[in-house]
């Protein structure tokens, strides 16, 4: 029988699906995870007893070691989230994601960790998704300007005619472009653990990079909420949900109980597919579809979503995932289509 599982950031969102489904499988689960306050309010009540938590923060080398005693796999998703579009805030996203992994990595290194290392990346590594022009083939536009996006010009145009783009799913080996300061840090995380995983004989290393991930326990009226859990809220309070540009955008939306499950194929130990994968349906949808869709599952008087044309600039247009690798290597596939989803996150509980 394998023995114990860290997973940091356990108490989060995904983190403690994780640790619900490692429990449920047999796994001795320990979580280590900082509680930071932009996330938690003090311990969750919805951690799972079977498992044993450790309060501290992956940049306290003792904190670290001890978390490590015993451990002979390793979930990382700790990670401070968000856009990351104030520069100001550079320092924290890389204190805590960048030497907060390079810090696990060294204590896995002085422990001569030999197993699965598995990291929750993110589809913000690709940056916008895979175009094509009808002229020029697959384009990698440049990142869309702000006189375009004030006027309503949404779709970014081929770099080279500037005719109209066609989105296209995204596959692991496109070129990654990450445009926020978060994204940044994600691409860093995957390379640090990539690195690690060749100078250490035995470690397999499997960089999941998650796509738009809702349900249960999302995390509301925070920096780490998600736009499902956003609009949910609005809901709740009787408001019209605001999507933002047209409502056009593409993304993939996966449900947390299948993204937990991805990670627990990778954790595996006789698991043998290793490298970046898409979690995801694979199953592009709408912002404003999703919108309606969460709408029409909070039943009659809902309020229906409203196009608002606002605009993030750190915002990319389309994005969603080829998720054909993850089925053929690593046997995963999403369960949850978005319908089932919406009507069961409709009454959800958040945090």
């Amino acid at each position: 029988m394998p023995g114990c599982v860290l997973v940091t950031g356990g108490a989060g969102f995904i983190g403690s699906h994780i640790v619900d489904q490692l429990v449920e499988s047999g796994r001795e689960v320990r979580l280590l995870d900082c509680l930071h306050p932009a996330a938690h309010d003090g311990s969750p009540d919805y951690l799972n007893r079977a498992a044993e938590l450790r309060i501290g923060d992956l940049n306290d080398a003792d904190a670290v070691a001890a978390a490590l005693e015993g451990v002979d796999a390793v979930c990382h998703q700790a990670a401070m989230v968000g856009l990351g579009t104030d520069f100001a805030e550079v320092p924290d996203y890389a204190t805590a994601n960048d030497l907060g992994t390079a810090r696990l990595l060294s204590a896995l290194a002085k422990r001569r960790f030999r197993g699965p290392l598995v990291l929750a990346s993110s589809m913000v590594v690709y940056g916008e998704g895979g175009y094509e022009c009808r002229q020029h083939g697959p384009v990698r536009p440049p990142p869309r300007a702000r006189a375009d996006l004030k006027a309503g010009r949404f779709e970014p145009p081929c770099p080279r005619c500037g005719d109209p783009l066609e989105p296209r799913p995204v596959p692991e080996e496109a070129p990654l472009d990450p445009r926020s300061v978060y994204a940044a840090t994600k691409l860093h995380q995957e390379h640090l653990c990539g690195l690690f995983a060749r100078e250490q004989e035995g470690v397999r290393f499997t960089a999941l990079r998650y796509h738009n991930v809702y349900g249960p326990r999302m995390p509301r009226d925070t920096p780490y909420a998600g736009v499902a859990s956003i609009f949910r809220s609005a809901i709740a309070a009787g408001h019209a949900p605001a999507v933002f540009e047209d409502g056009g955008q593409l993304r993939d939306f996966v449900h947390v109980a299948d993204v937990a499950r991805a990670n627990l194929i990778a954790l595996d130990p006789d698991a043998g597919a290793e490298g970046a994968f898409n979690i995801a349906t694979g199953k592009p949808r709408s912002i404003e579809t999703m919108a309606e869709l969460l709408a029409q599952a909070a039943g009659p008087g809902a309020p229906a979503p409203r196009v608002t044309g606002e605009f993030r600039l750190g915002d990319v247009r389309h994005v969603f995932a080829d998720a054909s690798k993850a089925e053929a290597q690593l046997g995963f596939k999403a369960a949850v289509d978005l319908e089932t989803g919406m009507r069961e996150f409709a009454g959800a509980e958040l945090r």
